[in-house]
């Protein structure tokens, strides 16, 4: 195989043809405003229960303090737009709304395998080492990916791109060798202020930062308890995730369907009914969920979700899923039970807390899932 000159050519020519739709170089490293922009987001606790940020932060915002000997990242994007408006499904309340990017195969595992396949190309031509990685390492993949030119950090914190707008997956293959770093792009964000508006929970300080703790998805996917109070209504029918940020964002306008069929929508995961996601026992949520992110909730984490949506939805023809759950096994998903009896049949709901009190281990779980103005 002839080589060309120049290895960036060859390793974009063959990021292409293996199937990624952005690709950039940068430096093995951060600016330091990056790293002070990340330590006063854990400073204030706006990271909620993600331990894991917090860690291995010394790592995270320096690069190579993952890896020492890398001195270049190569940063792809796979892009996995949707093929219809995310916001329209959060008009039928009688069903669940899952964010796009989980709607189908797990991003990780498609990602990473066409990774390694074109880092071990590299590896073969430029007789480098390498690393790749793929959001489950220590590895801030968004200010990476604006450095190498793939996008900018939105004032939703997240990337966006002028070519596929909120729509990229990345990964990163870290590397010995040396690399020039393309030119980052600029923030072309303007005046917009369009995903910090349509947030339901208010979940941005300011723009540019973002309070975990507040967000949709942080709340549905890594928060282990019961859902608080105030983000219950705000919630709707979203069970898994939140799109609203990215998908108001005016630069989707340039952005296509996803090429990759990994990344298309399963028919029964666009918009399922929450009569069927709240009967699932744990058997049935893994075999539906099977090589999805969702399955990494747990069922019990999911059906308090899809019952908080039930809650919202105003149907009453779904109270007597929500009292079936009041038996079930898991504290949490009874809770959610009592709180969704609350909102669509509140004598019920009453009637519910009565019969759970007089088990002492219910107790809790009543109080916190019942609060005044519920």
């Amino acid at each position: 195989m002839q080589i060309q000159s120049d290895p960036k050519n060859r390793i974009r020519e063959a990021a292409a043809e293996i199937g990624f739709d952005a690709v950039g170089f940068a430096d093995a490293n951060l600016p330091d405003a990056i790293r002070d922009r990340f330590t006063r987001f854990l400073e204030l606790a706006r990271h909620g229960t993600m331990g894991w940020l917090e860690n291995r932060a010394e790592q995270r915002v320096h690069p190579n303090g993952l890896w020492p000997d890398a001195r270049s990242v190569i940063m792809l994007g796979m892009n996995y737009g949707p093929d219809t408006d995310p916001m329209r499904a959060l008009e039928a309340k009688s069903n669940g709304v899952i964010s796009v990017y989980a709607r189908n195969r797990d991003y990780h595992d498609v990602v990473k395998k066409r990774l390694k396949r074109l880092a071990r190309q590299v590896v073969e031509e430029h007789g480098c080492e390498v690393k790749v990685f793929v959001d489950t390492a220590p590895v801030m993949e968004k200010p990476i990916a604006a450095r190498a030119g793939l996008g900018w950090q939105g004032k939703h914190t997240n990337l966006v791109s002028r070519r596929h707008g909120s729509w990229l997956f990345l990964g990163a293959i870290f590397t010995t060798l040396s690399l020039t770093p393309d030119e980052a792009e600029r923030d072309h964000c303007g005046s917009c202020r369009n995903c910090l508006e349509v947030c339901p929970t208010s979940a941005f300080p300011a723009p540019y930062q973002l309070d975990a703790r507040r967000c949709i998805s942080y709340l549905t996917i890594e928060h282990p308890g019961p859902v608080p109070q105030e983000f219950r209504k705000a919630m709707g029918n979203r069970i898994y995730g939140c799109d609203d940020c990215l998908a108001v964002c005016p630069w989707n306008k340039f952005a296509a369907e996803a090429r990759e069929a990994a990344f298309h929508a399963r028919d029964e995961l666009r918009t399922p009914t929450l009569e069927d996601l709240a009967a699932l026992d744990d058997a049935a949520f893994r075999k539906l969920f099977s090589g999805s992110p969702v399955k990494r909730t747990g069922r019990n984490r999911f059906v308090r979700n899809v019952l908080i949506a039930i809650g919202n939805s105003g149907d009453a023809a779904l109270v007597p899923r929500a009292e079936a759950l009041l038996e079930d096994e898991s504290p949490i998903v009874r809770g959610a039970a009592i709180w969704a009896l609350s909102r669509l049949s509140p004598d019920r709901a009453a009637r519910a807390r009565n019969s759970l009190a007089s088990c002492e281990t219910d107790k809790g779980v009543i109080a916190e899932w019942s609060a005044a103005g519920d």
